[in-house]
């Protein structure tokens, strides 16, 4: 028995004689539908019971097609009259109408259903019987919750949410995420990656290819990007903590890849705070390091470098020694200790026969001792021969991009300064870098007194 009763009572619903094969193909269509159907007659007889209504209630078609009504069977006696009446009732009144009711399966069991009906009319406009489509209505609902957090997620998340094709292009991207990314939902869309995001896009396009190809990490990932920060098309560092799922058809047997969900969430304050705290525990520890080790020595000058040493790890490049010599009102300043020009090194004491070192004017380092306070300069974003030239200039190391200069005090008494430089493999100098320098500054000044030193 197919999923349509071959009768005369369906002929109120199709032509009297189909064409070869067209019930067959009807059949065929009902039983591949997701979604049970079933149909009455004006007279409300079943005519149409499609594989998926035999999956929730357990009647086969045969068992189905033919029963006048669900009473008895489908439905309880007490509601027949109820259910069937609700269902008839429709052929005579516009549009569809939704109902829930409570069937009965084979079994004994009971399901509730949201039943959607319309009308069949017949060529002279006149109902000829009623088409129905139901569902469990567990299943309903669990498609509307995943309709409704699909929306959510693409309109109200505080999470960046991006669907990225199998081209590694965004599909959809929400608003948190067009924010985050500095341009317009619509405007993303179909867009490489690289031309969005600055460093960082190789990382993420991995992750993205990874995804595609073995399924989602364990756990989430933070990914640090340079994101595009407007009209002058400068970059600004962030840091996404990324998760990503793949995306299938569920409409194949196989899954057929759809793209990636890519979910991110901003956490750059949260790290550079968390660096910030084990930077400062990690020179905090140096400084004690420092002291233990300059407390051994019995010269100045090697307590002085120890220092110094101890203070370069992980904060600068390289680092000079100048003391002040007299001068009025210009101090004259001597070179006194130094790490190696060219590469970093260990600091260490230099001979200059108390010759003071030629400072143009505006220099940082004679300022610093002017102002009896820290001075910061940098190169900036110059190319390599003009930041060469820049650090020639100022009689630094050739390498040196950016300078931090900190004057040396001790007994009320300013001795001279001490210059931190870096090369360009890494960032300006910030005030949390001049407090450690002026601390830094303060032992070396300490350090068995440098004003007994040659040039002091």
């Amino acid at each position: 028995m197919s999923a349509s009763r071959r009768s005369g009572t369906t002929d109120e619903l199709g032509p009297e004689e189909p064409e070869p094969g067209g019930a067959e193909l009807l059949a065929a269509l009902l039983d591949g539908m997701d979604a049970a159907l079933c149909a009455f007659d004006a007279d409300g007889v079943v005519t149409h019971w499609n594989r998926e209504a035999e999956r929730i209630l357990g009647w086969s078609a045969a068992e189905a097609v033919g029963q006048r009504g669900l009473s008895g069977w489908a439905v309880r006696a007490a509601d027949a009259a109820e259910v069937e009446g609700r269902l008839l009732s429709v052929m005579d009144a516009p549009g569809r109408q939704v109902h829930e009711f409570a069937l009965v399966t084979k079994d004994g069991g009971r399901v509730l259903v949201r039943m959607q009906s319309a009308a069949v009319r017949g060529g002279d406009g006149k109902a000829a019987g009623v088409y129905c489509a139901f569902s469990e209505v567990h299943a309903q609902i669990d498609l509307e919750r995943s309709i409704a957090l699909s929306e959510a997620l693409l309109e109200t998340a505080s999470w960046g949410v991006v669907i990225v094709d199998a081209d590694l292009r965004p599909a959809v991207v929400n608003e948190h995420a067009a924010r985050a990314l500095g341009v317009g939902r619509t405007a993303v869309l179909g867009r490489p990656l690289a031309d969005l995001l600055g460093q960082g896009v190789e990382e993420l396009e991995s992750a993205l290819t990874h995804v595609l190809a073995e399924g989602a990490p364990p756990s989430p990932a933070e990914l640090w990007v340079s994101v595009r920060t407007g009209e002058d098309e400068g970059f600004e560092r962030r840091c996404w903590r990324s998760g990503f799922v793949r995306l299938a058809s569920p409409l194949t047997e196989e899954p057929v890849p759809l793209g990636v969900g890519w979910l991110f969430l901003d956490v750059t304050e949260a790290r550079q705070a968390a660096q910030e705290a084990s930077q400062l525990r990690f020179r905090s520890q140096q400084l004690h390091r420092a002291a233990r080790a300059a407390g051994e020595c019995e010269d100045p000058t090697e307590a002085a470098t120890v220092q110094l040493d101890f203070a370069l790890a992980g904060f600068a490049d390289h680092a000079l020694v100048d003391l002040v010599a007299g001068g009025d009102p210009v101090p004259r300043l001597v070179r006194v200790a130094a790490t190696p020009g060219g590469t970093p090194g260990p600091c260490l004491p230099v001979a200059t026969a108390g010759i003071p070192v030629r400072y143009p004017e505006g220099h940082p380092a004679p300022q610093c001792v002017e102002r009896v306070g820290s001075v910061r300069a940098s190169a900036g974003a110059a190319s390599v021969e003009r930041a060469r030239a820049w650090a020639l200039a100022r009689q630094w190391p050739e390498d040196s991009v950016h300078a931090l200069c900190a004057v040396l005090r001790s007994r009320g008494r300013t001795l001279g300064v001490v210059t931190f430089l870096r090369g360009a493999g890494r960032g300006a100098f910030g005030l949390s870098d001049a407090a450690y320098a002026e601390s830094v500054a303060g032992r070396v000044a300490a350090s068995r007194d440098l004003a007994g030193l040659p040039g002091a």
